[in-house]
């Protein structure tokens, strides 16, 4: 059952909107109604960009160390709560049930993290030139800050722009997508629960395009961060423009896989197999586009079918299930124009490549073999279950295949040659590289893209930074 009561908080309180207005959430397993979602009214907004300022007033003197005792006690609440807010998540989302307990036991993690590591922002001392002087380099909280988030993961998402803006002394107004909302809003009472200041952390919902112009035209945030689809990023950033905020993006990607014919198969196919299906390919680091070198393709292909079909497909709170559905039915048809245009280029559909059942928005895990660059899977991320492979012979080939396109997220590569992975490392155009495993993300790693993919981290000391501005101070005299 979904047990959580959707609100908004803003300056400490938890609310409905204003106007009335509320949204249906559905449960993407059954199609069933669970939930209304407030909307925002600009109202409410301008509430939130003002407790946002107050709130920024009051923590940014809270002491680190101060700081640190809420994150982490809030990262408690979170553990004590998760099996709670683990059903909320797959409820309103889809994924497996442990598949969200894992997701949030990283969302607690991450808080933690963050939390620790915001003691840690240190500035200097730059010896001086003029004799008597002294020259000190001050890291300070950037702001009020805003952040817009996608629904793939309604908890990591989420965090890393709370846990990150509240380790560096700023307040934060999120807006969650309205798809997923209770996650966010369990999040939120953990902090409220850990003795979070009231205003210092602000959640809304609304028609998206009307609550990012009203916040990003005011001058109170003075930080915008998003994750979400490069487009999106796009309109954000312009909007951010204006008034001259600082940005982090978080944007797509379509990942490549390379398999050198050196590699050992069984281990690569056990590692990006499991991965690929991991959220039903809802996750922005899914392993998109697959390059196998000649004389290990044939076994590739067919060793990802059989993972493929032998995964349990279901309703997420469901004993066993390994991949639940789609978030909405609009994804579906996305789905099968990848898969016909695939088709149409002269990919074979090895397994897979339809819905399944008439309830709910499953689609089969589906794996296409002899796909041209050409297909638009090859060039455009599917978001979904959908594995396509390719064969390579080449370095060089491969090499530019995967730089092909605008986007420059993650990338995987599998090889036993020492030699040949740093020269793939150096030459790849991503933010993140792993070899031999796909896990590049961690709290305390750096996490983004570069090119279309979007720019900043998050994650690391450098997710903290993209919270943190810099103000030099000389002295003499005193």
């Amino acid at each position: 059952m979904y047990n959580e009561k959707l609100e908004m908080l803003i300056a400490g309180e938890y609310c409905q909107g204003s106007d009335g207005v509320t949204q249906d959430v559905l449960n993407p397993a059954t199609e069933e109604i669970i939930a209304q979602v407030p909307h925002a009214s600009s109202a409410d907004l301008d509430r939130a960009l003002q407790a946002s300022a107050d709130g920024f007033n009051v923590w940014k003197a809270t002491s680190a160390i101060q700081r640190q005792a809420v994150i982490s006690k809030a990262a408690d609440l979170m553990i004590e709560r998760i099996d709670s807010i683990a059903a909320t998540l797959t409820l309103e989302m889809g994924k497996p049930f442990p598949e969200s307990k894992v997701e949030l036991n990283f969302v607690a993690d991450v808080a933690r993290w963050y939390g620790e590591e915001g003691k840690r922002a240190y500035g200097r001392l730059i010896p001086p030139r003029i004799p008597g002087a002294r020259q000190m380099v001050v890291k300070e909280p950037v702001g009020p800050a805003v952040a817009f988030v996608a629904w793939n993961f309604p908890g990591t998402n989420v965090i890393r722009k709370v846990a990150g803006a509240l380790a560096a002394g700023c307040s934060i107004i999120i807006k969650p997508s309205e798809e997923t909302p209770g996650t966010a809003v369990a999040i939120a009472r953990c902090f409220q629960d850990a003795g979070l200041p009231p205003g210092v952390l602000n959640v809304v919902f609304g028609v998206p395009s009307d609550v990012s112009e009203h916040l990003l035209a005011s001058w109170i945030p003075r930080k915008m961060s998003f994750t979400g689809s490069i487009p999106v990023g796009k309109h954000l950033q312009k909007l951010s423009a204006e008034t001259l905020k600082r940005c982090t993006m978080e944007l797509g990607g379509h990942s490549p896989v390379i398999v050198f014919d050196d590699a050992d198969i069984d281990k690569a196919l056990d590692a990006v197999a499991g991965f690929k299906f991991r959220n039903a390919g809802q996750v922005c680091i899914s392993p998109t586009r697959f390059y196998v070198q000649d004389s290990s393709y044939k076994k590739f292909v067919e060793g990802f079918r059989e993972r493929a079909e032998a995964l349990k497909v279901g309703n997420g709170m469901d004993d066993g299930v390994q991949m639940g559905p789609l978030i909405a039915d609009r994804r579906l048809e996305v789905m099968d124009d990848f898969v016909n245009d695939a088709k149409a280029h002269g990919a074979n559909i090895v397994t897979g490549g339809e819905r399944m059942g008439n309830q709910g928005y499953f689609y089969a895990p589906t794996v296409m073999s002899d796909v041209p660059d050409n297909a638009k899977i090859m060039t455009e991320e599917p978001f979904g279950p959908l594995a396509p492979i390719s064969n390579f012979s080449s370095f060089d080939e491969v090499v530019e295949r995967a730089n092909s396109l605008p986007f420059g997220l993650a990338s995987y590569v599998f090889t036993s040659d020492g030699e040949k992975a740093a020269k793939i490392e150096a030459a790849l155009e991503v933010g993140l590289v792993g070899v031999n495993h796909p896990f590049v993300s961690m709290p305390e790693t750096p996490f983004g893209g570069v090119n279309e993919s979007g720019y900043g981290s998050e994650g690391g000391t450098e997710g903290l930074d993209a919270f943190l501005r810099t103000k030099f101070v000389t002295e003499m005299g005193v």
